[in-house]
C-alpha cells in the first residue's frame, strides 16, 4: 500500500473538538454571542437537490459538503481533504484504492453510513441505467469490495490519474439505498447540516445536524435565497436581507459595495470556462471554417468589458488560467470581422446564414448573448435570440443537443475531457483529441499530465470547437462581519461548514 493518510485528519479533528469544547465551557464566550443563522443569495434555483442525478451546478451550491459528503472533498484551495473517509491508500500499480470510513458517520435518518452504502453509491453511479451527469467519472471502476463495515476497496480496470479528484465531486457523494429514490425533494446525507424545508421559487433551508460525528458548525440554520433579477440582488444585499452573495454577477454595482463599510467584496479564481457553445454536428457548424469565422467575429475584449466590467480573464481554450498546464491561446482568433467574412465565403456562405442562439438564465449568459448576436450580424450571421429557463435549457440543449449556439459557463474543475464524450452536446469528434485523453487517463506524472493538457487545449482551439470567451469571475459580496466563506471557487459549491459571524 503506497501510503496512508489518516494522521493529519485525526490531529485536525482533535484540535477542532478541543476548540469547540473550550468555547462551550466559557460563559459569555464570543461564539455564544455571535449570530448563528445565515442567508446566502443565489441567482438560480436548483431543479432538485440530488447531486448524483443532475447536471445543474445550483444543486451542489446548496448541498455539497453541507448536506451530502463524498469520500473525499475539495477544500477552498482546490486540494483534497477527508470527508466520509478518514484515511485512504492506493496500491503501487495504481489499480486499487482503499478507504477507511469514519466510524461514527450516520445519515440524517439515523442509519449508519458504512461500506455497503459506498458500494451502493458507486455501483449505482456506474450502472447501465445511471442518470449521473458525470457517469464517466466511474467508468474505470471494475468492482467494489467491502471487507468490513468501515473498509472499502475500489479496484480499477486501469490507472486513473483523476480518480481521487473525481471521487471528491458532488456527483460522487455517498447516499443510502433507503433514501436514494427520494433525495431530489427530501435529501438525506451524512453532512453537518440536514434538510429543513424547500419553499419553491424562494428558498431552501438547512439546519444544523445535532448528530454529526465531526466538529459542529458555528451556524444553526442556513437559508439559500433564490434571486434571479440583478437589481433585486443588489437591493437584497443593501437592505440586509441577504448576508452573502457568493456568485455575484452584477459587476457594474461592485463599486457601490466597495465604498460601503458594511460590506466586503472578495474576488477570486474559479473553474467557469465561459464560451459560446457551437453544435459541431449540425450544418453549417460542422465546417471548421464556419466555426473559425464565428471566433473571429466576436470582440472578446468588448464582451468582457461590457459583461464583467473588464475583470474577467480572457480564455482561448477550455482550461482555467490559474491551473498548471494552462496554455495561453487567446491570440489564435483575434477580432477580425473581415477575416470572418472571408472564411464564411470560403465555406460557401458569402451572404451569411441564419441561426438560433439559446440563452439560459445566468446574467453573464444573457448579456454576452445579446452582444454576440450583434457582432455576428455584422459579418452576416443573422442570429435569433431565444431566452430559455434553466430546466428547458438542460433538457433541450444540454441533454438533447437541440440547438445551434448557446452561451454557458462550464464550472466543473478539470473538465476538458468532455470534448471526448461522443454523446456530449457539442457534437464534436476528434481521434487526435481522443488519443490525448486516453494517454492522460493512464498518466500519473504531473509534468507529463500538464503537457498533455496543453496539447488537448491546442487541439480544441485549432478546431474552434467553441468560441472561448472568458473565465467567469468569482466575486462575493457579503456583510463585513462574516468569516470563513470561500474566496476562490475550485468547484461550484457554497461550503458553509466553516462559516461563522465575528462579533
Amino acid at each position: 500500500m503506497a501510503g496512508w493518510n489518516g494522521g493529519v485528519r485525526a490531529a485536525v479533528l482533535v484540535a477542532a473538538w478541543a476548540a469547540a469544547a473550550l468555547t462551550a465551557a466559557l460563559p459569555g464566550a464570543a461564539a455564544a454571542e455571535a449570530r448563528r443563522d445565515l442567508v446566502v443569495g443565489m441567482q438560480l434555483e436548483p431543479p432538485h437537490l440530488d447531486p448524483t442525478a443532475g447536471a445543474a451546478g445550483a444543486i451542489d451550491e446548496v448541498v455539497y459538503a453541507n448536506l451530502f459528503e463524498p469520500l473525499l472533498r475539495i477544500d477552498s484551495d482546490g486540494g483534497l481533504v477527508y470527508a466520509l473517509a478518514e484515511e485512504w491508500g492506493v496500491s503501487d500499480d495504481g489499480l486499487s484504492y482503499t478507504f477507511r470510513l469514519r466510524p461514527g458517520a450516520r445519515f440524517h435518518d439515523g442509519t449508519a453510513a458504512d461500506s455497503a452504502d459506498v458500494k451502493f453509491s458507486l455501483d449505482r453511479a456506474r450502472a447501465a441505467d445511471s442518470v449521473n451527469a458525470q457517469k464517466g467519472y466511474f467508468a474505470t471502476i471494475d468492482r467494489v469490495e467491502t471487507p468490513d463495515p468501515l473498509t472499502v476497496v475500489v479496484h480499477l480496470t486501469r490507472p486513473d490519474g483523476l480518480f481521487l479528484f473525481h471521487m471528491a465531486q458532488g456527483d460522487a457523494v455517498i447516499v443510502a439505498p433507503e433514501s436514494a429514490a427520494t433525495n431530489k425533494q427530501k435529501p438525506v446525507g451524512t453532512g453537518p447540516f440536514r434538510f429543513a424545508r424547500w419553499v419553491a421559487g424562494d428558498r431552501v433551508e438547512l439546519e444544523r445536524n445535532p448528530d454529526y460525528d465531526g466538529p459542529a458548525p458555528a451556524l444553526d440554520r442556513v437559508t439559500f435565497r433564490f434571486i434571479a433579477d440583478p437589481a433585486a440582488q443588489v437591493a437584497s444585499l443593501m437592505a440586509g436581507d441577504v448576508d452573502t452573495f457568493p456568485q455575484f454577477n452584477t459587476f457594474e454595482a461592485l463599486d457601490r459595495f466597495r465604498n460601503d463599510q458594511r460590506f466586503r467584496v472578495k474576488t477570486g479564481s474559479g473553474e467557469g470556462e465561459t464560451l459560446m457553445a457551437i453544435n459541431n454536428a449540425r450544418p453549417p457548424f460542422d465546417d471548421v471554417r464556419v466555426r473559425r469565422a464565428l471566433a473571429h467575429a466576436i470582440d472578446r475584449a468588448a464582451v468582457i468589458e461590457a459583461v464583467t466590467a473588464g475583470i474577467a480573464p480572457p480564455i482561448g481554450s477550455h482550461f482555467a488560467p490559474h491551473r498548471a498546464g494552462y496554455v495561453d491561446l487567446t491570440g489564435l482568433y483575434p477580432y477580425d470581422p473581415d477575416r470572418a467574412r472571408a472564411l464564411l465565403a470560403e465555406a460557401g456562405h458569402p451572404g451569411g446564414f441564419s441561426a438560433t442562439l439559446k440563452l439560459p438564465p445566468p446574467i453573464y449568459a444573457r448579456r454576452s448573448g445579446e452582444l454576440i448576436a450583434a457582432m455576428l450580424a455584422d459579418v452576416g450571421v443573422r442570429v435569433s435570440v431565444e431566452n430559455t429557463e434553466w430546466a428547458p435549457w438542460l433538457e433541450r440543449v444540454f441533454r438533447a443537443g437541440d440547438y445551434d449556439l448557446t452561451v454557458i459557463a462550464h464550472t466543473e474543475p478539470l473538465d476538458i475531457d468532455i470534448y471526448g464524450r461522443p454523446d456530449y452536446y457539442f457534437g464534436y469528434r476528434s481521434a487526435r483529441f481522443d488519443a490525448l485523453m486516453a494517454e492522460l487517463e493512464t498518466t500519473r506524472d504531473e509534468g507529463h499530465r500538464n503537457a498533455l493538457y496543453g496539447d488537448a487545449q491546442r487541439v480544441i482551439a485549432e478546431d474552434a470547437v467553441n468560441a472561448f470567451l472568458f473565465q467567469l469571475p468569482i466575486v462575493t459580496v457579503e456583510k463585513a462581519g462574516l468569516e470563513g466563506t470561500w474566496q476562490n471557487r475550485p468547484l461550484q459549491a457554497n461550503d458553509i461548514t466553516g462559516v461563522r459571524w465575528r462579533n
